[in-house]
């Protein structure tokens, strides 16, 4: 995998593209419902704000030790964005995170793509432990961490419980 940018993946159902300022506009519309951040905090980031964001990640860590990968989520079928994965890299280590848009949950597409990243890491990135924090009321979430091969430790951090994997991840969607 490049040091700077990631290789785009996909799943049965999608493509994971790497992240551009010019997917801003439409991920705005996906990431408009402030019922996405009841568990994160913050709001609905307007198009301007979510292409300044971008453009930094984009540009990578300042961190020469760490990689910023993120990755948007098309969904074949109809070509919509629905979505994001990210994966912040140090070495055999990812910290991953999913973003699913409101109208596209209850559908499999978090758990395919957090599936699918994992096994992309793995085989094209080196990465051997893989770590999400999930707030501890997100079953949803919590499930999406199950079905990525993660499992809950008794760690916490920031009021969210650490999930964790190492080794082999299930196989790509």
């Amino acid at each position: 995998m490049s040091t700077v940018a990631p290789l785009s993946f996909t799943t049965a159902r999608l493509d994971a593209l790497p992240l551009d300022p010019a997917y801003a506009e439409e991920m705005a519309a996906v990431l408009a419902d402030p019922a996405l951040y009841v568990f994160t905090g913050g709001g609905p980031p307007d198009p301007a704000a979510l292409r300044s964001r971008y453009e930094r990640q984009c540009t990578g860590s300042p961190d020469p030790g760490e990689l910023w990968w993120n990755w948007v989520l098309r969904i074949r079928a109809d070509g919509s964005l629905a979505g994001y994965v990210q994966a912040t890299v140090r070495g055999p280590r990812a910290e991953i995170a999913w973003v699913v848009g409101t109208p596209w949950q209850g559908r499999g597409y978090a758990s395919e793509a957090a599936k699918g990243l994992a096994a992309h890491l793995v085989a094209a990135g080196g990465v051997r432990e893989l770590v999400a924090h999930v707030h501890p009321d997100h079953a949803a979430s919590e499930a999406v961490a199950a079905a990525a091969g993660l499992r809950p430790t008794g760690e916490w951090e920031d009021g969210e419980r650490r999930w964790a994997a190492s080794a082999t991840f299930p196989p790509m969607p």
